[in-house]
């Protein structure tokens, strides 16, 4: 940074209060995008880098927001982590992340960990049905925003709506004359499983008696999905379609039933959920619910964003559900509508 240069030369190059740089630079809500841009460009061209151990200590603020995910491999959290991240750095914003693997123990380790270190937090996990888990772990005055969890938490939270999602998949599957619809769940303390699995089998009780759930287990994994196409490849009877609870394991069971001789759709169509990158780019081009997974993870940190902005600890914010969208490749059968382009026919 060149010598002499302070936030009222920013200011005064900008064309504005040393107030309106100050929020800017700290990321605060109330500041016009144009204006936060102006003031990120003229701060670049100066090479003005403030102290940040005395902003922190002027504003108790450490530009930093805590990020604790169960997993950080595979398509789904790198999705989720690009939205956060491009939100973070338009804000001026440092993350701090974790993950914990499916161990309570492990998640309550990160979140104490976070403990004065942030200045928000971001969560995603299955264990926050039990308040004391919350309570030991996460300060109470700690901004928070629950990521994908279960409805009727007073926490701020943001999610998909995976039951209405799993109900439109077996609608379509219906639809297209299937009758012996399988169902790949998830990990039995995942709520996005949970949901796709209660959306899956509501959907076939209100179809009839002659619609019966056909439930296989997985691990949101291709591992878990290629087992349980194996264990379809081994039955006389088998059904006309699989509904896989995500992508990764309906590529999996897909990959399964090629090696297997079955054709996909002719014999079984794989369909799955979330709409990960390369869904679109298997053969055949998978069927899916498209969910918008970096605009969650934006949605995520805007939200807590405001509520620090604000504040408070976004006890008192509404939940918000993200609706999937129904997209029609070649895996489902007929009721599909592919294109030479492979781009998909998309229904809310």
């Amino acid at each position: 940074m060149p010598v002499g240069v302070t936030i009222k030369d920013v200011a005064k190059a900008a064309g504005v209060s040393v107030a309106t740089v100050s929020r800017a630079l700290n990321g605060h809500q109330n500041v016009a995008e144009a204006v936060r841009e102006r003031v990120l460009a003229v701060s670049a061209e100066l090479r003005y880098s403030p102290h940040h151990a005395a902003r922190s200590l002027s504003s108790r603020r450490t530009q930093t927001v805590g990020v604790v995910l169960p997993d950080l491999h595979g398509e789904f959290f790198s999705e989720l982590m690009r939205g956060i991240d491009q939100v973070a750095r338009a804000h001026g914003q440092h993350l701090l992340v974790s993950s914990y693997h499916g161990n309570p123990e492990e998640q309550g380790a990160a979140l104490r960990a976070m403990r004065g270190r942030v200045d928000g937090l971001l969560l995603m996990s299955p264990y926050v049905h039990d308040d004391d888990f919350l309570v030991r772990n996460v300060d109470a005055s700690l901004p928070l925003v629950l990521v994908n969890a279960a409805q009727g938490r007073p926490q701020a939270s943001i999610g998909i709506d995976n039951y209405g999602g799993a109900r439109a998949m077996v609608a379509h599957l219906l639809e297209a004359g299937h009758r012996r619809i399988a169902f790949i769940g998830g990990p039995e303390d995942n709520d996005d499983a949970r949901e796709r699995r209660r959306g899956y089998r509501d959907a076939l009780a209100d179809a009839g008696p002659d619609y019966v759930p056909w439930e296989l287990p997985g691990q949101f994994d291709e591992d878990s999905g290629h087992r349980a196409g194996q264990a379809l490849l081994a039955l006389d009877v088998r059904p006309d379609a699989v509904f896989a609870a995500n992508d990764m394991m309906a590529i999996g069971c897909l990959y399964a039933l090629g090696r297997g001789g079955v054709r996909t759709p002719a014999d079984i169509a794989v369909v799955g959920f979330d709409d990960i990158p390369l869904a679109r780019y298997v053969h055949p081009s998978l069927t899916t619910m498209r969910v918008d997974i970096a605009e969650l993870g934006a949605r995520a940190l805007k939200a807590l964003l405001e509520i620090e902005a604000s504040g408070s600890n976004g006890t008192t914010a509404h939940a918000v559900l993200l609706e999937p969208a129904l997209v029609i490749r070649d895996s489902s059968g007929p009721a599909a509508s592919p294109t030479s382009s492979g781009e998909p026919s998309t229904r809310p």
